[in-house]
């Protein structure tokens, strides 16, 4: 038995398997929809890849106190760890005696900024589970099984969930004013067979009255 083993190899050296969990996450944080399709064992083990480094960012989000500038960007070079180190450095060009132009900056720092920017403060309320995996089957060619990880709460889940409000605001409005529409309408109907019936009495007694002047 595999004892003291939790984590998958994925058939590559620690190396390569670090690598390969690096990219998975700047490439998961930085997609526009925040998802990402991958095979579902390489999505199991980025799920607590990703949720431990949105903790360290959701933790920078709650600090306070007079070191909490200090604790905040302890937590983000901690997080940085998490992502391939960018080229943000300007480097000495010695044969020519000048400064080069600033070197791009990679993707892992975009994911980085975008951490602790936007995500930290999304989850700052949510205790944990900021994945999700959904399976796809099986594909093409190797069979392998393919699978979904997502971010909750992304963007096209606060639409779907603005758009069913909306629509139930619009079917509740309907309701009341079909509710208020009826009952204007029984009102009326009441207040006609009141009138009705009142009017059969007066009639009644207008003959009984004239029958009696009749026997007099």
């Amino acid at each position: 038995m595999r004892h003291l083993n939790a984590h998958r190899k994925l058939g590559r050296t620690s190396e390569h398997r670090m690598s390969l969990l690096r990219n998975l996450a700047t490439s998961l944080i930085n997609a526009r929809e925040e998802r990402i399709v991958t095979t579902v064992p390489k999505a199991k083990e980025l799920r607590p890849f990703v949720e431990r480094v949105i903790t360290l960012a959701k933790r920078a989000g709650t600090l306070s106190g007079d070191d909490a500038a200090a604790q905040a960007l302890h937590l983000r070079r901690q997080a940085a760890g998490f992502f391939h180190a960018g080229n943000a450095r300007r480097a000495e060009d010695a044969t020519r005696g000048r400064k080069q132009a600033e070197l791009p900056r990679t993707a892992g720092v975009a994911a980085l900024k975008r951490l602790f920017d936007e995500l930290g403060k999304r989850y700052a309320e949510r205790a944990g589970g900021y994945t999700r995996i959904i399976r796809l089957g099986r594909r093409d060619g190797d069979n392998a099984e393919l699978a979904i990880i997502e971010l909750v709460d992304n963007p096209r889940e606060r639409e779907a969930a603005d758009s069913k409000k909306a629509k139930s605001a619009g079917v509740g409005k309907k309701k009341s004013a079909k509710a208020g529409a009826k009952a204007e309408t029984s009102s009326a109907e009441s207040t006609k067979k009141k009138k009705e019936t009142g009017g059969g009495r007066r009639s009644k007694k207008t003959e009984s009255t004239a029958a009696e002047q009749e026997t007099e």
